[in-house]
């Protein structure tokens, strides 16, 4: 395929069978169909053919191995947009480098008069034959080969073209008197005619395909580079893995691998596939999986993603997910399946583009028969007609939105932002109300101490917390977890000690003997010490869980625990804000507490206590106001608002649930990517409607000037090729598009404040 009307006439020729609707992509050369099941694939690799087109299906991953392997995308081998590196690559360059060696001569001689010697014109014309027909000739096979379908498309306009140009140049040699030795022709930008001897187009005959072959050259390493990111993806997967077997360890390839196996990533390799650490600690570096730029300490019964570079010590990690199932995997699969999409101005260009051409061709019919009607001079009146055949080109309009979607969802992977497609993106850029879950989205959903308040008095906050930590280790409640690790974090040189005599109390706390006292940590209540009472109200009124720390029946500490906002929550509250985004708490936690977490983010809408069933008709209600909602959850209780929303949005860190729902996922689990992937869609949205414009009014001002005689067909060609570069540069600038950098936090999330779950 090289242009819109290619894509236009293969989507159709599928669209003709019952029940089938294709979206075809030209930057990848890949097309989307959905079908029902008396649909067979030799079907649809049929109805491709007919439309002149081969077709054939992308080379299913096997079953273990990761499908990050980059589309394919099928080519001639004469194809001169085939992808670099490939063997129409090959013979493109090859091609290119022939057609301009023979063409370079050519175009001097016609361009500079004082260097035509005697019978310059025949060597012209000796070195532009194997150009208007070799070098032409991808031209030429595509252009007869939709004449068989009935079709035509840029090719057919190029391909007429050059010969036209050349034919006139060879009747204007032999029968126009352009022949005779000593003739000097001057060169002009714009066409001339007249004068007893016969121009000849021989710099036109081989400048088109000259600039049309350069131009798809370039186009197509410009195309090649909006496909990083999938490329990259490819990257980070392994080919083998050291596994480790009844003590021993060996080396076999990643495909024979499975769950359960217990494999070896040593300092510098990545992460085979998604595990669970065994045995050792190191740091992690994930910034080409999640875009997380910070290393994480990872140990033992810590999970890891495939991928990951081990940047520290040896770790033995047990496998968990392989394959499609990995977490690299759905991210590939994500940002393939956003590629594909259209937006619905491409749709609008691709309609256009499927009449184009065979309006251009009517309209240089109609161009010839006026310029002649007119008692013009032929030549004039072929050179015009030749303009226009060539200024036309259907190439920009195929690649506005592709070229700019595989840039975005590229960039949106590499900060941690996965893009369903296009549907997405055009409904993030106008959305103005987005309603936030609290737990696990706008806090950690870690349970986490909050603080210590010591007795007045008393044994001290350090001794405290040492004994109630020592008695909570034998608990599996994830307050007591919570203490312990607060412990470990504060106290790590101080080991704990053993506990007799441990007992837990379901919903009142537990009990044990530590170094011969008698340890309580239970719910804190009223009869708590007069001390703490201010504590007390304020660990109620964040909707924190008091915990009160009793030894040998003396109340020595109060421990706050509570989930933690994020440390970006705040930021990124407030980025939405600016953005125009209305920000929405909807919780099932406390009035009290969902209050507390809003006041703390400076969100005035709050509703708390909700059901699934509450926030699914939350979303109801506020797109009934005419609201575009958006709902950013991490849990399946979420799944029914992230479902009924204008847009959901995942975080990474959620159910496979809530992100089956979502629209866009969060990788790195970081809600500051909310304000990102807004700003990523309005700039990828305005780059596409520039392109779109560009090359509608591209058409709009050329093909007028070609009609009435103002542009010479060289210069057609010039300008045909510099309007799809211009498309490809500018989408091109979205692979280095950077969000905005983040402000130093002030206000009231400025601190990690807690909240209760």
């Amino acid at each position: 395929m090289t242009c819109a009307a290619c894509v236009n006439r293969v989507e159709k020729r599928l669209a003709r069978i019952e029940g089938v609707s294709a979206t075809v992509n030209l930057a990848t050369g890949r097309a989307r169909v959905s079908h029902p099941g008396t649909v067979t694939v030799g079907d649809l690799i049929a109805a491709v053919e007919r439309a002149g087109y081969r077709a054939e299906l992308p080379a299913p991953p096997p079953a273990t191995q990761p499908p990050t392997r980059p589309p394919r995308q099928p080519s001639d081998a004469s194809d001169p947009a085939g992808p670099p590196g490939s063997g129409g690559g090959r013979e493109e360059r090859q091609r290119l480098l022939i057609t301009a060696l023979l063409s370079v001569p050519v175009l001097v001689l016609s361009m500079a008069p004082v260097l035509q010697f005697r019978d310059w014109q025949w060597l012209c014309f000796v070195l532009a034959a194997p150009v208007a027909v070799w070098g032409a000739w991808p031209f030429h096979a595509r252009a007869v080969r939709g004449l068989r379908h009935a079709a035509a498309t840029m090719d057919t306009l190029v391909s007429l073209g050059v010969a036209a140009s050349f034919c006139w140049s060879a009747y204007a040699l032999f029968l126009g008197g352009a022949g005779t030795p000593g003739m000097r022709m001057p060169f002009t930008l714009l066409p001339s005619a007249g004068g007893e001897v016969a121009h000849v187009y021989l710099e036109a005959a081989v400048g088109v395909p000259l600039f049309v072959l350069a131009g798809r050259f370039l186009e197509s390493r410009a195309r090649h580079g909006t496909g990083q990111a999938l490329r990259s993806l490819a990257g980070l997967t392994v080919k083998d893995v050291t596994v480790r077997e009844g003590g021993a360890e060996r080396l076999v390839p990643i495909e024979r691998l499975r769950v359960g196996q217990e494999f070896i990533v040593r300092p510098g390799e990545r992460v085979a596939t998604d595990g669970v650490v065994v045995s050792g600690s190191s740091a992690l570096d994930l910034s080409l999986v999640t875009g997380e730029s910070e290393p994480v300490e990872v140990g033992p019964d810590h999970p890891v993603v495939g991928g990951a570079v081990n940047a520290g010590g040896l770790l033995a990690v047990r496998a968990t997910e392989i394959g499609a199932d990995t977490r690299l995997a759905r991210i590939t699969h994500m940002v393939t399946e956003a590629q594909a999409g259209k937006a619905r101005a491409q749709r609008l260009a691709d309609t256009v583009a499927g009449a184009f051409v065979p309006v251009v061709l009517a309209l240089a019919v109609t161009v010839l028969g006026f310029w002649l009607g007119a008692g013009a001079d032929p030549q004039a009146a072929v050179t015009a007609c030749v303009a226009v055949l060539v200024v036309a080109c259907p190439c920009a309009l195929g690649l506005a939105t592709p070229t700019a979607l595989l840039a975005a969802t590229g960039r949106g992977a590499r900060l941690g932002v996965l893009v369903s497609g296009p549907r997405a993106l055009e409904t993030l850029r106008h959305v103005d109300t987005v309603v936030l879950d609290k737990t696990g989205t706008l806090t950690t959903g870690r349970m986490t101490v909050a603080g210590v308040t010591a007795v007045a008095g008393g044994m001290g906050r350090e001794r405290a917390l040492w004994l109630a930590a020592a008695v909570e280790r034998g608990s599996e409640h994830p307050l007591g977890r919570a203490v312990v690790a607060y412990c470990g974090q504060q106290l790590p040189r101080l080991p704990l000690p053993g506990v007799t005599g441990f007992r837990a109390t379901a919903g009142v706390g537990v009990t044990g003997v530590v170094e011969g006292h008698r340890v309580e940590v239970r719910a804190a209540g009223a009869d708590a010490h007069p001390s703490l009472a201010a504590a007390l109200a304020e660990a109620e009124a964040a909707g924190r869980t008091p915990l009160l720390v009793r030894v040998d029946g003396v109340d020595q500490a109060l421990v706050c625990v509570g989930d933690v906002l994020r440390p970006g929550s705040y930021r990124a509250v407030d980025r939405l804000r600016r953005l125009g985004v209305r920000p929405v708490l909807a919780t099932g936690d406390r009035a009290a507490t969902a209050a507390h977490v809003a006041a703390a983010l400076g969100i005035e809408e709050v509703r708390a206590g909700c059901s699934p069933e509450d926030k699914a008709e939350l979303v109801r209600e506020l797109r009934e106001r005419g609201r575009r909602v958006a709902v950013i959850g991490d849990g399946v209780n979420d799944a029914a608002a992230l479902a009924g929303a204008d847009l959901g949005i995942a975080m990474g860190s959620g159910t496979d649930v809530a992100i089956g729902a979502a629209d866009v996922t969060l990788v790195r689990g970081d809600i500051e990517a909310v304000s990102d992937a807004v700003r990523l869609a309005r700039r990828t949205l305005r780059t596409i409607r520039v392109n779109l414009v560009w090359a509608f009014g591209y058409n709009a001002v050329t093909l007028p000037l070609a009609a009435v005689g103002l542009l010479s067909p060289m210069a057609a060609a010039a300008a045909m090729s510099v309007s799809s570069l211009l498309v490809v540069g500018n989408s091109l600038r979205l692979r280095t598009w950077q969000p905005s950098p983040r402000a130093r936090r002030t206000g009231p999330g400025a601190r990690a404040e807690g909240a209760g779950r």
